[in-house]
């Protein structure tokens, strides 16, 4: 790839960018005319309406338990679920790119659009006289798709608390309150759901429970393996958790914490570390093609597999040996392999269950229509501004890309760290 135009005259042979390829519904034809730009910006921009449009319309008019599908292996039951799957999922990936300022032209405006609709649709999910509030109490299930919620509203708190009305604050707080119903497994990554909501709370002036924070932190530190991987649990998991949940979990927890108490920035420095050489590892994994591994459960979350190198590269933490531009590309790869995939949505627009295209057998007897939506926390780097290098700056090769053409790089070693720094109890 020489550069973007060449890319984008490949993938639009392909029907990548034609309308049949990715049929648009805009907003005073807003996304029809990024897409016309064709640059990898507009593409990802693009991407996020066809996922987010359904879910956040639909709920904004309180419409979202009415017209939403809800896939499912047979006899699995998730209706009760899948609703908070879709919406908590779906903003965790959006939060960053609402919160941008000084976009400009179809881009703002359809920023404009969604957050207008993310703002109500967070009314309507939590008024208890909705039809469309949701389970936030009912199994187990809910304190997973709770924290997801709570993780979006604290990367955007600007657009997405600070602007609400007192009384959808209180609605919020109240929904996440009422998730402590649940008890939380102490075997595995669900420690980091409840610490993710007691993190949320504690940034919305809440008290918290160190039981399901602080010590839901130790927990997951004290499985780690080594190597910026941690295990899911006593052992460890080839699977991509470390990047659906333990690292993001990690990052913004400790980072919640240590702004209300500075006790915390050494534990906070050491997992950022740890979560910066994850996200090394990830984008080896992109093949030169834009495929990767299916490897273990839950991979039918599609991209949203490479949500700690989308969310480092948001921060700005790539590792030294890592280019912007190179993680931009290859997940563009990745999202176009993914996104166009014939049957990854259905006829109207909504996800269906699958890794590349429909595949519902690869569904587990957790996975519903709602759960699909994690794949948009691979949409981040949207967060960033169109100025940054990450999106401005030519086309590069990633690394597999660079080994099997025949580039001399230089080999790549473990991160040697083994011990866990101290985690205090915050100062109440």
């Amino acid at each position: 790839m020489k550069n973007r135009r060449e890319f984008f005259k490949s993938a639009a042979a392909f029907g990548v960018l034609g309308a049949t390829g990715l049929p648009l519904r805009t907003a005073a034809g807003t996304a029809a005319a990024i897409s016309a730009a064709g640059d990898d910006r507009h593409y990802w921009v693009s991407v996020t309406e066809k996922i987010a449009r359904p879910v956040l319309e639909n709920l904004a008019r309180r419409e979202l338990k009415m017209k939403m599908p809800v896939e499912e292996q047979p006899g699995a039951k998730r209706a009760g679920y899948a609703h908070l799957e879709a919406f908590g999922r779906l903003l965790c990936g959006l939060a960053p790119w609402l919160a941008l300022e000084n976009l400009a032209g179809g881009e703002l405006k359809l920023q404009q659009e969604f957050l207008r609709l993310a703002q109500s649709s967070l009314d309507a999910a939590t008024d208890p006289g909705s039809p469309d509030f949701m389970n936030f109490t009912t199994d187990g299930q809910p304190l997973v798709d709770t924290a997801f919620l709570a993780q979006g509203i604290l990367r955007a708190p600007k657009v997405l608390w600070e602007p609400l009305e007192p009384r959808v604050k209180k609605q919020v707080v109240a929904a996440l309150k009422s998730s402590r119903k649940i008890s939380t497994p102490t075997g595995n990554n669900w420690v980091m759901f409840a610490a993710m909501i007691e993190a949320a709370l504690l940034e919305f002036g809440e008290p918290t429970l160190p039981e399901r924070l602080e010590d839901g932190v130790r927990k997951m530190l004290g499985w780690y393996a080594g190597d910026g991987a941690y295990g899911d649990g006593e052992f460890f998991h080839f699977d991509y958790y470390n990047s659906f949940v333990i690292h993001p979990m990690l990052v913004e927890v400790l980072q919640t914490l240590a702004k209300h108490d500075a006790q915390f920035s050494v534990a906070l420095k050491m997992i950022l570390q740890r979560a910066k050489r994850y996200a090394e590892i990830q984008e080896r994994l992109i093949a030169p093609d834009g495929t990767f591994p299916s490897l273990g459960r839950s991979t039918t979350y599609r991209f949203g597999a490479f949500q700690t190198l989308a969310l480092v590269a948001l921060r700005r933490e790539l590792s030294e040996k890592i280019k912007p531009a190179q993680v931009r590309c290859a997940l563009t790869a990745v999202i176009h392999k993914m996104i166009e995939a014939p049957g990854t949505f259905d006829a109207d627009g909504w996800l269906q269950i699958g890794f590349c295209g429909h595949q519902p057998a690869l569904g587990e007897n957790y996975i519903s229509t709602g759960s699909l939506y994690l794949c948009s926390v691979s949409l981040l780097p949207l967060g960033l501004p169109p100025g940054y290098e990450f999106w401005n700056a030519p086309a590069e090769k990633w690394t597999s890309q660079k080994l099997w053409s025949g580039e001399n790089l230089f080999a790549d070693h473990a991160l040697t760290d083994t011990r866990n720094a101290p985690l205090p109890t915050l100062s109440r």
